[in-house]
């Protein structure tokens, strides 16, 4: 058997519409001196288990983010690359699934971390489990136990059900997958099977395979809201690890 190549996957194709009148995607934005997105590329960066650390952004930004590799990772070469996203989180997926098999790297063992590019705060525990779990299960996914009472309604207008709040947890990411299963799966979905996905973990599930739990952190938040950028801000001055 072949020793497992793994990358990471960081997911820049937001264009951050809930950030308000922004003249760029959030992913881009300044907590501290430098664009989320570099925060986040240097947690990957200095994970030694990464073959390369793969970023997807929309294709009109690939340049700028080229030089912002260049600028703040003056180091990475080619262990950094930047390719388009796709139209949707999991055709981003696939694009780096691809890419890795253009390169000759795609097997049963390959195992991708994927991450959202504005989770700056994950921690190297965090992505160390994914990948021993990924190795493991061939799915995890990063989550929290929720901390308020989940209700859900059918009509967002009425509650339909409340359910154990013991039950519930809040995902996070990174989300990790041996890479050849995650892409099987997905290209045996059909397209209305498609159209209700929110995540890749929710590939797995729907297949009726195991994603295991890795505990995340509360402070590893997704900087989605303007509100998020001031919590961002005051994490950046306490460092987490």
């Amino acid at each position: 058997m072949s020793e497992a190549k793994i990358y990471g996957v960081v997911l820049a194709g937001g264009v951050g519409s809930r950030m308000g009148n922004q003249d760029k995607p959030k992913q881009y934005l300044l907590i501290g001196d430098k664009p989320i997105l570099i925060h986040t590329l240097e947690k990957f960066y200095i994970e030694s288990d990464f073959e390369k650390v793969i970023v997807l952004c929309p294709k009109e930004w690939i340049a700028h983010t080229k030089n912002l590799v260049r600028k703040y990772l003056p180091d990475a070469g080619d262990r950094v690359v930047v390719i388009p996203g796709g139209e949707t989180r999991n055709e981003t997926i696939m694009n780096a699934i691809d890419r890795i098999d253009a390169d000759g790297n795609l097997d049963e063992n390959t195992i991708i971390v994927t991450h959202d590019s504005v989770r700056p705060f994950v921690t190297q525990r965090i992505i160390e489990e994914n990948i021993a779990y990924a190795k493991k299960v061939g799915a995890c996914d990063t989550a929290m136990p929720a901390t308020d009472t989940i209700v859900i309604s059918e009509d967002n207008e009425f509650i339909s059900e409340i359910p154990e709040r013991r039950r519930m947890y809040q995902g996070q990411t990174p989300q990790t997958f041996q890479a050849l299963k995650l892409k099987r799966l997905y290209e045996s979905l059909t397209d209305e099977e498609k159209a209700i996905l929110t995540d890749a973990a929710k590939i797995f599930v729907m297949k009726g395979e195991k994603v295991h739990i890795v505990e995340g952190e509360v402070f590893n938040i997704k900087i989605t809201y303007p509100y998020d950028l001031r919590v961002a801000e005051a994490l950046i001055k306490q460092p987490t690890e």
